[in-house]
């Protein structure tokens, strides 16, 4: 395998594959760093130093924003010695060139007409297998905190890192708490694609379509815009945003890939993009928001740098990934890990259902798919200017689509305890000790811990 060209390293990507009404895309990878945008972490990891404005300026640097709770900065430079000078400082950890996430095709999936579900008045009891795996068939619903209702409290708030939110669809509205934008020149939280209002769905649709918390918040932190592109930047400045807002829960799904083409740069020397990532969620963690992500879409195995870069020469880290979130998997209907999962020991944490196209379907050859083993939940319907025009559903797969199961999870955990009573660690363990064993006896690389259980969690 050539793992290099498969994951197309150093870059961040919607960790989607998707089967949707309206034309909502897919995307995934593509490599292409700004030749000029750069990312500064300096070694205290929660202020800026004294100084650094001129020590930038001086080295040919304009600063274009500040994430000083992260120790970071994002600077432009002409200069071509630029991060050699950055990396000559004392004050310096890391320096390294800002990744930019761009869309590219969709995953070979037929699309649904909306004819298909028009007629049916109620989609979750007829559609939405996935909710049910997780609630037992709604019975999580009649315990203490299992619609996301506080038992005591204030609301519990999800945030959702992603495209936005179609904060007027039906099905969500009801839930939406508010959203804010982070994508330069967009200040409308308003999701122009598709994948947050999906997401959203999963997490606190109350309508025709139900998540798996349908009395839940959901907060939009919008990072990216019409085309798909975000800097690292933004993306961990709305996830800082977020734990200073104080929401409960903050889900990405969202990841990526940073390829290290020099064998001997050891695994922890990572660039400087994986540095803000984590710090931007130990800087969550810390201030007591539970982090949810994806595993990814490329069915490889994720457990070590070397193991994923394949016949490539370094290594390959998946990003953004640490042992202090909650690292998802994705299931089908029949509890099986999808053909796309990525997996790997140390790397999932559990397993939650993100769809696939049925037992018969063959990856390869790409036949015997079956639409209904895919994931349905809301999108905003789109004109050709990626307006939103209308409200709909689709039929997504992805551990985009697991992961806010696992997110949602969290939020009715923390609603049954009451908010800021649990520490994200406690959030985790819970999901963690309550997961349905579904492979190998206790811990496996495919499903982690388990496949999550929303009245085992709550019992």
């Amino acid at each position: 395998m050539k793992a290099k060209k498969k994951l197309i390293g150093s870059a961040m990507a919607l960790a989607l594959s998707a089967s949707a009404i309206f034309g909502s895309a897919a995307y995934s990878v593509k490599a292409e760093s700004a030749s000029k945008n750069y990312i500064i972490l300096f070694k205290n990891s929660d202020s800026l130093p004294a100084g650094y404005e001129k020590m930038i300026k001086d080295a040919g640097g304009s600063i274009k924003s500040q994430l000083g709770k992260l120790g970071t900065v994002e600077v432009s430079s002409t200069n071509p010695n630029f991060l050699n000078e950055m990396r000559s400082s004392s004050l310096v950890l890391e320096a390294g060139a800002e990744n930019t996430v761009y869309p590219e095709t969709p995953v070979d999936q037929e699309a649904v007409t909306s004819d298909a579900i028009a007629q049916n008045a109620d989609l979750y009891n007829s559609l939405q297998w996935d909710i049910k795996q997780v609630t037992n068939n709604g019975a999580s619903w009649n315990l203490p905190g299992g619609t996301g209702k506080p038992t005591a409290g204030d609301d519990i708030v999800v945030a959702v890192v992603d495209t936005g939110i179609d904060y007027n669809h039906p099905d969500v509205k009801g839930n939406y708490a508010y959203g804010k934008s982070f994508v330069p020149g967009y200040s409308d939280p308003i999701d122009q694609n598709g994948h947050g209002t999906h997401v959203a769905g999963s997490i606190a649709g109350k309508g025709r379509i139900m998540g798996v918390g349908p009395d839940l918040k959901v907060a939009a932190y919008r990072v990216f815009g019409p085309t798909g592109g975000a800097e690292t930047s933004n993306i961990a400045k709305a996830l800082m945003t977020a734990a200073d807002d104080n929401v409960d829960v903050v889900n990405m799904s969202l990841g990526g890939y940073d390829w290290f083409q020099d064998p001997a740069y050891a695994t922890k020397d990572v660039v400087a993009d994986v540095r803000l990532f984590n710090r931007a969620i130990q800087y969550a963690i810390k201030n007591g928001v539970t982090v949810v992500g994806s595993a990814g879409n490329d069915a490889v195995d994720i457990s070590s740098p070397g193991k994923l870069s394949g016949d490539d020469n370094g290594s390959t880290h998946r990003s953004p990934s640490s042992q202090t979130m909650i690292r998802v998997s994705a299931g089908g209907a029949q509890k099986n890990l999808t053909f796309y999962s990525n997996y790997g020991v140390g790397k999932i944490d559990v397993m939650a259902p993100g769809g696939d196209l049925g037992p018969n379907y063959d990856p390869v050859k790409k036949t015997g798919r079956d639409n209904s083993y895919l994931c349905l939940s809301s999108v905003p319907v789109l004109d050709a200017n990626a307006n939103v025009i209308g409200h709909g559903y689709a039929y997504y797969a992805g551990t985009s689509m697991a992961a806010p199961k696992t997110a949602a999870l969290a939020g009715v955990v923390i609603a049954k305890y009451g908010k800021d009573n649990l520490s994200p660690a406690q959030v985790k363990h819970i999901i963690q000790a309550s997961a349905e064993d579904v492979f190998k006896p206790g811990y496996d690389e495919k499903a982690g811990f388990g496949l999550i259980n929303a009245v085992n969690a709550l019992q």
